[in-house]
């Protein structure tokens, strides 16, 4: 649907949620112009770099986009090759891929399987079809770990893309060489004020969230979060607790310490 500021709020329901706190934000807001950014990196085969600050809302954008794709192999937790290799077997038999069956008759056959084994198994099965695959949630990848991914789109000959939550992109180690071709990069920039604004009032009317001093809490907000999604999120949420309440009223300082003391500074 589209909301009467123009912007769209597509519900993404049976994704992983973007949760910040104890508040979900399961619809993309203001956002369109990245998913279409997004489906034609994927359709062009090529591996891409999908970057942008933490809570951004990278992976609940790529996953929506992605559901459109089911040869795409999506690896929501990537830190080990070990645990990647296991991740992809699970998608390919979950698809199902007739090769991979042949190899491990059922998932419980995939924890039997030692890392060698099971890294032949998937890059074999990879060699035969047409898939792509995504790593998110890196974790300063090893030179080892870059070694792997190497072979995968060597040997194997699938493109193998990924997920730089940080905007200095450190967090993907040994991969950055591999990716070093802006013009194949989705960058999820924070929002500008205005469609900050326009988020953190729609977050408010759906958390039902008042207050007699809430338009220079939303003030705050804005300022405090540098149009960073997830922070949005998380202020809102934590100013309906009664910790951060003096009936009608939001104490606005003690939250704010609070958030920066619970790692709330944003990028």
């Amino acid at each position: 649907m589209r909301s009467k500021e123009g912007h769209h709020l597509r519900s993404e329901s049976g994704f992983r949620n973007h949760a910040v706190g104890n508040m979900t934000a399961d619809f993309i807001f203001g956002r369109e112009e990245e998913r279409r950014r997004i489906r034609q990196l994927v359709i062009s085969r090529r591996p891409f770099l999908l970057s942008g600050p933490t809570q951004a809302g990278k992976t609940l954008l790529l996953r929506s986009v992605l559901a459109e794709f089911p040869s795409v192999l999506y690896c929501g937790d990537s830190p080990t090759t070990h645990m990647v290799f296991r991740d992809l077997a699970h998608s390919l038999l979950r698809l199902p891929d007739p090769r991979a069956r042949k190899a491990l008759p059922d998932e419980g056959s995939i924890a039997g399987k030692s890392a060698v084994s099971l890294k032949g198994i998937v890059i074999d099965t990879l060699r035969e079809g047409e898939y792509l695959i995504m790593l998110d949630h890196l974790k300063r990848p090893s030179y080892a770990f870059a070694s792997a991914v190497r072979e995968i789109i060597g040997w194997g000959s699938t493109p193998v893309s990924i997920v730089a939550r940080s905007s200095h992109m450190e967090d993907i180690g040994f991969l950055q060489p591999l990716y070093s071709d802006r013009s194949q990069e989705c960058a999820i920039r924070n929002f500008d004020h205005t469609t900050a604004k326009r988020f953190a009032h729609e977050v408010i009317r759906r958390r039902g969230l008042s207050a007699t001093n809430l338009a220079e809490f939303l003030g705050k907000v804005l300022e405090f979060s540098a149009g960073n999604p997830g922070a949005i999120i998380t202020m809102i949420e934590m100013a309906s607790y009664p910790k951060y309440r003096s009936e009608e009223h939001i104490k606005i300082s003690p939250l704010y310490v609070d958030f920066r003391m619970q790692g709330g500074a944003v990028q």
